[in-house]
This record gives structure tokens, sequence and C-alpha cells, in this order.
């Protein structure tokens, strides 16, 4: 008699399809105003009602790098968020996506052979809504939330050029230097308001964002960085777990956060020197929008290469963000291949919220 297919197995797969067809859509028909759709039909689904940031609002409001990025384009950018805040959660997550839903380049722009593909530029936005999508079926029990960083990078009379300074969520200016290196922009945007305005006490952040990762960590592996290295080694078993593998990029900001050293702004775009571990200094120009003395856990994941295999796409980040944040979920399959400990015993009357926090092994 054939088995049934437990229901985390049936989401986890469903969340897969759902970012697979999302990356493999091409851009005349998956931009950013389809993908905004996707996100209402999952929160619609969920009984989520998303908070959406678009178009001019993204200005007035501050979100410099997601506007600056965007705003070229036929379609305007956008910030969507998906927020489940369940009872007796012990803390907040903030997953936050890269959704470039495609990528020219810019001014800066891409050449014709490095061009086609960049539909796929979205996986990070993609795996995080069909992670959140099967998180939530599954029952989670602290308050996460999807933040979904929406933008087409285009060439038009109102692009952003090389040596425009832009005044991001952080409070920081940044000089652009190349308009090709986006994705940071747009993360930074979404990493500050997850920090500021949701109070995450965790903030993972999910991109397609440098070339480089392959030749750093190859086809298969997502590379991480991150300021924890208890997540650094969680990454890693959860990814051998669930099958989207991982593995560590080195992070030391204090001798490669001077590659975006600039003279007008706080910082550069991109790198001086593209030899000095590029992938590591992408990742630092986000973590530097919430701080390097930020007390919170930050991770970043750059999955540029496993994102897609040949001409199509994988669904990958899905089951590595599900793997990796089990413990939290209600489902037992989730727990069993989580790499995170049992909740700390809270001694009676203690109601500081740190020993109330389900820890690494």
């Amino acid at each position: 008699r054939p088995c049934k297919q437990p229901a985390c197995l049936a989401n986890a797969t469903d969340g897969v399809r759902l970012a697979a067809r999302i990356v493999d859509t091409p851009c005349n028909e998956m931009n950013t105003d389809t993908f905004l759709e996707e996100i209402n039909k999952v929160g619609k689904e969920l009984g989520i009602i998303p908070t959406i940031i678009r178009d001019e609002e993204l200005k007035t409001r501050g979100f410099g790098g997601i506007y600056g990025v965007g705003k070229a384009a036929l379609h305007p950018p956008a910030l969507a968020v998906l927020s489940h805040t369940p009872d007796g959660a012990t803390q907040t997550i903030a997953w936050v996506g890269k959704g470039i839903v495609y990528d020219t380049g810019g001014l800066s722009i891409k050449g014709k052979t490095t061009m086609p593909g960049m539909k796929r530029d979205c996986g990070g936005a993609a795996a995080v809504l069909g992670a959140f999508r099967a998180a939530i079926k599954q029952g989670f029990k602290d308050n996460l939330h999807a933040v979904f960083c929406l933008a087409e990078n285009s060439v038009g009379p109102n692009a952003t050029r090389p040596d425009d300074i832009h005044l991001l969520y952080s409070g920081k200016t940044v000089e652009i230097n190349n308009t090709d290196a986006e994705g940071r922009l747009v993360l930074a945007d979404g990493v500050s308001y997850a920090c500021k305005d949701l109070g995450a006490d965790i903030i993972l952040d999910m991109a397609t964002l440098t070339g480089a990762q392959g030749i750093a960590t190859g086809k298969y592996h997502a590379a991480v960085l991150t300021n924890s290295a208890e997540w650094e080694a969680a990454c890693v078993k959860a990814g051998r777990k669930c099958g989207d593998l991982v593995h560590p990029l080195v992070y030391c900001p204090e001798l490669h956060f001077s590659e975006f050293t600039s003279a007008v702004a706080d910082m550069k775009n991109s790198v001086a020197d593209r030899d000095n571990s590029p992938s590591s200094c992408a990742g630092l120009f986000i973590a530097s929008h919430i701080g390097f003395d930020w007390p919170g856990v930050w991770v970043h994941l750059d999955i540029a290469a496993p994102v897609h295999a040949g001409e199509r796409a994988t669904g990958f980040g899905v089951a590595l963000l599900l793997a990796l944040f089990g413990r939290a979920s209600e489902d037992p399959l989730l727990n069993l291949v989580s790499p995170l400990g049992c909740e700390v015993d809270v001694e009676e009357g203690d109601v500081g919220r740190d020993s109330k926090r389900r820890r690494l092994v």
C-alpha cells in the first residue's frame, strides 16, 4: 500500500516548486508587479495581509537603495513584507530576499554573454517566499517576517549613474561606482528595515549576489557569511541534512570593509580590488547597514550558482531555511533535521528574554 507523503514534505515540495517557477519565469511575465501578486497570493492563503511600500513612497520614506536600483524600470520597485506573529513567540526572525526580477547591470551594463539568465536574480526572494509559505503551513512558533526587496535593474533616462550618491534607509550614504552591484543596495534597505522597524533578533538575507560565489564555493554549495561562528556551523549542518549544501566564506570586516572606502560618502557600493574575497566583501556591505556592533545574529547566504542547474531553476534555499529554523516549527520532522538545540529550561519567575530562546547545539 503506498505510504502517504507527510504534510511537511508536501509543503516543502510545493515551496521548492513555487520558488523554481518564479525564478524560471522570464521578466516580461515575472516583473515586480507580478511578483507582488505572488506574495499577495501566499498572504491570502495564510490569512496574512502584506505590507507593501512601492514606487515614489519608497523615495519619500527613505529607501534610497531599493528606489535607486529600480526607478528606471517600467514596473516600479517595491518593499513587501509578510508577517507571522504568533502568541508565545520568544524571538523575532527576519528572512530578507533579493528580488531583482531582471538585472541588465544598469548603466554599468552587462555584456551579451553575461546578461542571459539574469531573470534568475530574484532567486533569494523566491526562496524566501516558498520557505515562508511552507514554514507557516507547518506551524511556526516564533515571529517570522519575510521581507522582499523587489526591483528591475534597468537602463533609461532615470537610471542611477556611477558617481551618484544615495541615502539608504540605514541613514548611511553610498557612492555608486558600479550600478551592477545592485543587490547589496536593495538588501541593505531590507536588513535595515528588519532591524529598525521589525525589531528582529535574527536577520538572514538570501541572494543571488555575486558571480564570484560560484568561484569561491562552486556550483553546488551556497556561500554563508555570518557574525556568528555557531550559526555558520548550523548552516553547514542544515545544508547537509536537507541537501541545499552550504560552505563558509571568510568573515573579517576589520580587514575587508576598507575595500568600500569613499572620499565623498560613507562608502562605495563596489570593491576597489576584485581579487580580495569579493563575495565576502559584498556580504559585509549588507552587514554594515545593520552595523558591525549590532548584538543580534546576521546570516548572509549567497546562492548565485546553486539557484540553477543548467537552464532550469532548482528552488535552492527553501529546504535550507526550513531545516535551519526547524526547531521553531511545530513539525516533528523539521525539528529532527534542525541544527538548533532544545529550548533552554526557564526557571520559574525568570522573565529574561534571552533565557527563553531556542539555542544552537
